[in-house]
């Protein structure tokens, strides 16, 4: 990944740029986001880079979105999730669309990336978009 990046920092620097709330951007995006790092940012425990950068994204006002990778989810963890979400932190939770048929791991990726970058207004050149329900016919086996 670090070679897709402009920029990459190390997790302990919390001295990189984005620790501070006058280097401006858009939001932040932590995927996958652990129950620890979830919590953490809930708690304003910035330990390390991504809490700190979290912690300055909602006191700017900036969207966050976090993309939960635990299952199953605890009481603790709802709790979290919910206390995040009245904060106005998105939860986006990679679940798979059935709806739009997926056939590989990338369709199910690509719906899930096309969902987090929604939360940006951002297109995605390889979302399906749901188009409504298509006629088709299903076996008895099917229902």
């Amino acid at each position: 990944m670090a070679e897709l990046a402009d920029v990459c920092h190390s997790p302990a620097d919390q001295a990189a740029i984005i620790s501070s709330g006058s280097f401006r951007t858009d939001g932040m995006i932590v995927i996958p986001c652990s129950m620890k790092t979830l919590a953490g940012i809930r708690a304003g425990y910035a330990d390390g880079l991504v809490g700190r950068a979290a912690d300055v994204v909602l006191k700017e006002g900036r969207k966050l979105v976090l993309v939960p990778r635990e299952m199953p989810l605890s009481t603790i963890h709802l709790e979290n999730m919910l206390a995040l979400s009245r904060m106005g932190v998105a939860m986006v939770p990679p679940m798979p669309a059935y709806y739009n048929h997926p056939q590989t791991i990338d369709d199910v990726t690509h719906h899930v990336v096309t969902r987090v970058l929604d939360q940006f207004g951002l297109e995605y050149r390889k979302a399906r978009r749901w188009n409504g329900l298509r006629a088709e016919k299903f076996s008895q086996e099917d229902a």
